[in-house]
């Protein structure tokens, strides 16, 4: 009777902590989906801004060609988008609902170069950089890129970027401090049992086995558990928006799938391999005291 009212305390107390576990992992899981998601959503803003390489009439097809060869090979350029005269007129009468030569009496539209940027590039420091290079092309007479978008992103995006870090970073600290909690009340229940091994001569590390395999499967489980939940609700943002729905990449998925698996493992093994050791190093009389 007493062996089994005591294997029932013992799978409640499992069952118990690998729900408390999973709860915590839940909310680091949360903290860090949106991180990632941040990151993505920055790299998004900054891959969306265009360089502007304005051209003059008089430019011809070979020299356009070996240009956006050369446009091509830079470093900072993702993709390349050359618009013609005709085409800009098109796009300007679009929004004017009128060509701008019935308001001027001349097309003062060029034809152009679009430079979409790679994301690393996309900042105010590295185009000053790398702009005054255009210039050197005598059929460019003009550079333009958002500036003021470029200078509110580069502010914005790091701050948004450093406060999501900050509240992972402490989410992740009070998860090991919750789940470490846990892992030891779990052990302090069965102290007098790690006691009555000590003076039978039972070795450290036979004694700490089956906490350590424990502490194992309620990571792991609890993992599981905080995954599953923190992936329904990745499907509910992806399926929300198309927008926010590109946003939720394979990388984002997995590395928070990653992320909460190996701090679910982790945090109870290690939580589990204190508490088991803090145990074992008290006297008879500082364990009847606890």
């Amino acid at each position: 009777m007493t062996k089994t009212k005591t294997k029932k305390t013992g799978n409640f107390n499992t069952i118990t902590s690998c729900i408390s576990t999973a709860l915590v992992l839940i909310l680091l899981g949360t903290a860090t989906f949106f991180v990632k998601l941040a990151e993505n959503f920055g790299r998004e803003l900054r891959e969306n801004f265009t360089v502007e390489v304005l051209l003059d009439d008089a430019i011809t097809e070979a020299e356009r060609d070996a240009m956006a060869k050369d446009f091509e090979a830079l470093p900072y350029v993702k993709e390349v988008s050359y618009i013609s005269k005709e085409e800009g007129t098109k796009e300007m009468a679009a929004v004017l609902e009128g060509g701008p030569q019935e308001f001027l009496g001349f097309n003062p539209i060029p034809a152009e170069f679009e430079l979409f940027l790679n994301a690393e590039y996309a900042n105010q420091d590295s185009l000053l950089y790398y702009i005054p290079d255009l210039y050197n092309y005598k059929q460019v007479t003009d550079v333009i890129y958002p500036k003021e978008a470029m200078q509110f992103v580069d502010h914005v995006i790091p701050l948004v970027g450093s406060i999501l870090v900050f509240v992972a970073s402490l989410l992740g600290f009070i998860s090991f401090a919750l789940i470490h909690n846990t892992m030891r009340m779990s052990i302090y229940a069965r102290r007098f049992s790690i006691h009555t091994m000590k003076l039978v001569g039972a070795r450290w590390g036979f004694i700490r086995r089956p906490f350590m395999m424990r502490a194992f499967w309620i990571g792991f489980w609890a993992a599981i558990g905080a995954n599953a939940l923190v992936g329904l609700g990745m499907y509910w943002l992806y399926s929300l928006d198309a927008y926010v729905g590109n946003l939720v990449t394979q990388e984002v998925v997995w590395t928070t799938f990653g992320i909460n698996f190996a701090c679910g493992l982790c945090l109870t093994l290690i939580s589990a391999y204190v508490s088991v050791n803090k145990f074992l190093k008290m006297s008879s009389s500082q364990m009847f005291m606890n």
